[in-house]
């Protein structure tokens, strides 16, 4: 339990933030995150010359998370005043999108500065650090260990999997002392809990009368304390991190593992949405009829049927990711409800409160832009570029779309208009978001657009790695036979 000096959540937004740099992000991914600086403002911070006095980073992730947030607008139902406040301070980019929709490869893309058409990494049993990108990579947090930061992090920064001891001086899987322990391989409490130990990765008890399983999707009413929750105490643990005296500047990473399945929160949650109350996502029926066989595949409009069928849509939509959105629910595609993420920040002295980004950005440039934001010298393999001119200047020019990738040889390419997806045997689809926001008409083979689809083309990689290596866990096995046959 976290002692009694501990702040609250709107104290520790005040307390990381003031009079600070702030970067926040979330998705997938990927993810909410932040660069906290010192009281020099961040325009001199950009500069070639070091700043008297060293930025700190806090780098908050929040898993899964979509535009299912207030300042983001992707559900008039959404309760989320922390995160509005925290878009409030800043530059909120409105169409920013994560490196690729799965938790491993994006945390990998983000962290290395590498896409994972670079690395290989495309699913979640793939250590970045065993791909020959990967290997020997200088990851974000190891950057700036390099310059001379204190790294500590808790929560899910990296995959829970593969954590990356090197890149911290301090880390712990839930914030607690005990989750300093980590195994080798940074195994997540589940898979060191015995057969008779029924918590849950999250730090609660099961409730089973409350707990509603549909298609393999899982939620559940928790009568639990709050500050039971693992977020909580990764939340507490920052906390103390930022009270501290340090004698270094540092780099602290928080890593909620929120809205990840499964949906198991306190009761207060779901009582704030009643699911007769709630805004259900647009749905065409006939969606996915012009959609690619790979595109089809994924979607799996099965599971959407079996929740519509089980009366539980409505008691679906209280969480995230594509919602029934081209029936489909997971992440995991490339279509708009699955990349697009949270993204804000705030630095002092550059950005104005309440500004607003309309250009497309994507995750793969966090790595630069918090380099040149802390003065640190640039690195040079970065994929990305850096976002500060769009801090000082949000509507400033900008030519550059977002790309997501997903699996070997799929990539979405999205621009302030269009969404162009290009799959590895040859297919497309192309969407106009000036006229279509759900994506419903596929005008990829319109010959009228083929400029279009040219134009956006240029973004798409060069080549794809081949996948990285493999690394399972006990209860992967139906999993590793399936990558096998794919092989």
């Amino acid at each position: 339990m976290p002692d009694k000096s501990s702040l609250n959540r709107r104290q520790f937004l005040q307390r990381a933030f003031a009079g600070a740099a702030t970067l926040g992000l979330s998705g997938s991914l990927a993810h909410a995150a932040a660069a906290k600086a010192a009281k020099e403002a961040a325009a001199k911070a950009t500069g070639a010359a070091a700043a008297a006095k060293p930025f700190n980073v806090l780098f908050i992730v929040s898993d899964d998370l979509n535009d299912w947030v207030g300042a983001f607008g992707g559900n008039p139902d959404t309760q989320t005043p922390n995160l509005d406040r925290l878009c409030k301070r800043g530059v909120t980019f409105q169409r920013a999108y994560t490196c690729s929709p799965l938790c491993n490869p994006t945390r990998a893309a983000i962290l290395t500065g590498h896409m994972a058409s670079s690395t290989g990494v495309y699913d979640n049993r793939q250590p970045f650090r065993q791909s020959e990108r990967g290997k020997d990579a200088v990851t974000l947090p190891q950057y700036f260990m390099q310059h001379g930061y204190y790294t500590a992090a808790a929560g899910k920064i990296y995959h829970m999997h593969f954590p990356d001891p090197q890149s911290w001086n301090e880390y712990s899987t839930d914030g607690t002392d005990k989750g300093k322990s980590a195994g080798p391989q940074g195994e997540s409490d589940k898979s060191k809990k015995s057969k008779k130990d029924k918590t849950k990765d999250d730090g609660l008890k099961p409730n089973d009368d409350e707990k509603v399983t549909v298609a393999s999707i899982e939620w559940e009413k928790l009568d639990t304390p709050e500050e039971e929750t693992t977020d909580y105490t990764i939340a507490d643990y920052c906390i103390r991190q930022l009270q501290k005296k340090h004698d270094k500047p540092f780099f602290l990473g928080c890593g909620f593992r929120k809205p990840h399945l499964p949906w198991a929160v306190p009761r207060k949650y779901f009582d704030k949405f009643p699911p007769d109350k709630l805004t259900l996502p647009k749905v065409k029926e006939d969606d996915l009829a012009d959609v690619p066989s790979i595109g089809k595949a994924w979607a799996k409009p099965e599971v959407h049927e079996e929740i519509v069928k089980a009366g539980k849509w409505r008691e679906a939509v209280g969480a995230y990711w594509h919602l029934g959105e081209k029936l489909h629910w997971h992440k995991s595609t490339l279509w708009e409800e699955a990349d697009r993420a949270p993204l804000t920040i705030t630095v002092p002295g550059l950005t104005q409160p309440g500004g607003q980004c309309a250009r497309t950005v994507d995750f793969i440039s966090i790595y630069p832009t918090l380099v040149e934001l802390c003065g640190l010298p640039p690195k040079k393999d970065n994929e990305g570029v850096s976002l500060a001119p769009l801090l000082k200047q949000p509507d400033a020019p900008w030519d550059r779309p977002a790309t997501t990738d997903f699996q070997y040889g799929n990539t979405a390419v999205r621009s302030e208009r269009w969404r162009y997806i290009h799959y590895k045997d040859g297919t497309e689809e192309l969407y106009d978001h000036d006229a279509d926001e759900m994506e419903w008409t596929n005008l990829a083979d319109d010959p009228k657009y083929d400029g279009v689809k040219k134009d956006l083309a240029r973004w798409l990689p060069k080549r794809y790695t081949k996948d990285s290596p493999h690394q399972y866990f006990p209860g992967d096995e139906k999993k590793q036979k399936k990558d096998v046959d794919a092989e």
